[in-house]
């Protein structure tokens, strides 16, 4: 039996595009299954092993805990290892992975996890209770002022008015009034004693 040679001719041409077509396929499927962003969170870390990316073109990555920078944009090529250590915490964070591939944005990711509180942790103190309180001071206490040597002296009391009632005015029965009788009688006495004796000298001369 003989096969005409333009039916081999379309059979051929038929069997090279469906070996074009499977191996645009494969070299398409390739980069896309090559690209592994694998990545994992714990307690206390954050693990990335970025593989497989195109090292002909720039690719980045960013990881932010609850809307913080724990890793800023850094670029790569074709791989990128990093284990990052979580700030101290005491409840759930969110932690976000951004990776931009720079062969296409199907190859890119964006992605969350979350960090659980690791056991045992000792949550970071408030600020009240971080400032310690002062220490009792043990300097001697400050001396009073010195007092006065001598005792002040008090004003002398105003001498206080006699109980009794007040005295009456001097009349000529006093105490005093016999003395001067008597003194004035003496001087009388005396005085007629010298006349007399006076005239008798003067009767004897004549």
């Amino acid at each position: 039996m003989t096969i005409p040679r333009r039916s081999l001719r379309a059979a051929g041409t038929l069997a090279a595009a469906a070996v074009v077509g499977l191996t645009g396929a494969v070299l398409t499927a390739g980069p896309a299954a090559a690209h592994t962003p694998t990545w994992a969170v714990t307690c206390s870390e954050v693990s990335l092993d970025l593989t497989a990316y195109n090292g002909s073109v720039t690719n980045q990555v960013t990881v932010t805990v609850d809307g913080k920078d724990l890793l800023s944009t850094e670029t790569f090529g074709r791989e990128f290892h990093k284990k990052l250590e979580l700030p101290a915490h005491d409840k759930e964070v969110s932690v976000h992975l951004v990776v931009k591939a720079g062969d296409g944005d199907n190859f890119s990711r964006d992605e969350t996890k979350t960090a659980p509180v690791c056991e045992g942790a000792t949550p970071p103190p408030s600020p009240s209770e971080g400032t310690p309180s002062p220490a009792p001071s043990t300097s001697a206490p400050t001396a009073s002022a010195k007092p006065s040597e001598a005792p002040s002296k008090s004003a002398p009391a105003a001498a206080s008015p006699s109980p009794s009632s007040p005295d009456l005015a001097e009349t000529g029965s006093s105490s005093a009034t016999p003395i001067i009788a008597g003194a004035a009688v003496a001087v009388l006495l005396a005085g007629g004693g010298i006349m007399w004796s006076v005239r008798k000298r003067r009767t004897a001369q004549h």
